[in-house]
């Protein structure tokens, strides 16, 4: 099983549900289920839990699965590296970034790259700090922007820029009118957080634990707006970067942390031990020096 024919067995094990991969790849369900059908005949083994019209990796699909990931990976940067040597103006980046990049960072880096470089093309996959930077050391993303600086990786890393953070509140809150604050006189306050996997929530946690102590987080989400709306709703309290929000909901408040190290660190990261093709590199040489001019995007 190469190539394209690893994709409908990736497809189907991430949306568990074969009405559903069919329409995503465009086949008919019946032949899906033969496609699936062979392949378990041929490893001799079920690959699914069945659960009505919904299916589950069972442990042996979950080993297939993971492999499969690798080899589609593997597959994908012989052929960007194939196309390089064909023609090296033009190729694909793979590139993944956290979702509150996807307003108006990314957008950015790419609409200036491509002025310089219009041939090149992107496949752009969004999600938590972890999972990022797990598709660039698996050879699923070429390079990332993430936040923070992943712990404990062995991925390359280039800083971009700090953000500063702020603790954000509802309008009405005893805190509104204060023009800085620090985390711990909000001990007490029920907070607004992303999910433990995010790099906010990191950052969240780090900052708490310098203030000597643990918050009470109320509400979880994976997406800084909907923590946002959350709090202006009166719901909690946040801590959220300054410069990330650039359509607060109404009624939320951002008052500057006078913490030490309340900033967000964000960078650009690759696997070092994967060769990059010539577009992955003019890529991330264009990030670097992008992020060392005064007039920046400010993300």
């Amino acid at each position: 099983m190469l190539g394209d024919d690893l994709r409908w067995f990736i497809t189907l094990a991430e949306l568990e549900q074969v009405t559903a991969a069919a329409d995503e790849l465009h086949i008919a369900q019946p032949t899906l289920s033969r496609m699936l059908a062979r392949l378990e005949r041929r490893l001799n083994a079920e690959l699914f839990d069945r659960r009505g019209k919904r299916i589950a990796l069972n442990r042996f699909g979950r080993i297939y699965y993971e492999r499969a990931r690798r080899a589609q990976a593997e597959l994908d940067a012989a052929q960007r590296e194939i196309g390089d040597l064909i023609d090296p103006a033009q190729g694909t980046v793979a590139l993944s970034f956290l979702h509150s990049f996807g307003v108006r960072l990314v957008p950015a880096l790419i609409a200036q790259f491509r002025t310089q470089s219009p041939r090149v093309t992107f496949t752009l996959t969004q999600d938590a700090a972890d999972a990022v930077t797990r598709r660039v050391t698996t050879g699923e993303a070429d390079l990332a922007i993430v936040s923070p600086r992943p712990a404990g990786s062995t991925v390359a890393w280039r800083r971009l820029m700090l953000q500063r953070l702020a603790l954000a509140v509802p309008a009405t809150h005893r805190f509104a009118d204060r023009r800085q604050i620090g985390l711990a006189d909000a001990i007490d306050e029920p907070f607004i957080a992303m999910h433990p996997d995010f790099g906010m929530r990191r950052i969240l946690e780090e900052l708490c634990a310098a203030a000597h102590f643990r918050p009470r987080v109320t509400f979880e989400s994976s997406e800084l707006g909907t923590v946002a709306g959350l709090v202006s709703a009166g719901l909690g309290v946040a801590v959220l970067p300054v410069d990330d929000q650039p359509q607060l909901p109404p009624g939320l408040v951002l008052i500057p942390l006078v913490d030490a190290g309340a900033t967000r660190e964000i960078g650009v990261i690759w696997n070092p031990d994967r060769p990059l093709s010539r577009p992955v590199r003019a890529f991330r040489d264009f990030v670097e020096e992008w992020s060392t001019r005064p007039d920046q995007l400010r993300a």
